[in-house]
């Protein structure tokens, strides 16, 4: 996943094409157990799904901007509509199962 820190880029990326972010913190141990996984599943289950990596740490105000006040918190986007959006404790598998109908549908219109 890439590392985010500038809010207009994130913006830019958000409205063109699938995004993935993942909103953590470095203290946060449930963030960093999870970011290996959702970028294996990007890698397996949505290959065209770009992810990145947003430390609300480091970057306070993009989280704050994103309604991000809790961590772990994970948001997908396709062209600029968001379709899932999972807080703290969630489900991989439910989190994969609400983002692929979105992400089939999208493969289909490129």
């Amino acid at each position: 996943m890439l590392h985010i820190t500038d809010i207009e880029l994130l913006n830019e990326m958000k409205s063109d094409g699938a995004l993935f972010i993942l909103f953590g913190g470095e203290h946060c141990s449930v963030c960093q157990s999870i970011r290996p996984q959702l970028s294996l599943m990007l890698k397996q289950q949505f290959a065209d799904m770009r992810g990145v990596y947003v430390d609300c740490e480091k970057s306070p105000d993009i989280c704050a901007q994103h309604s991000v006040f809790t961590l772990p918190v994970v948001q997908a986007y396709i062209d600029g509509m968001k379709i899932a959006e999972e807080a703290r404790a969630f489900s991989l598998k439910q989190l994969a199962l609400t983002i692929e109908r979105p992400y089939l549908m999208w493969k289909k219109s490129m």
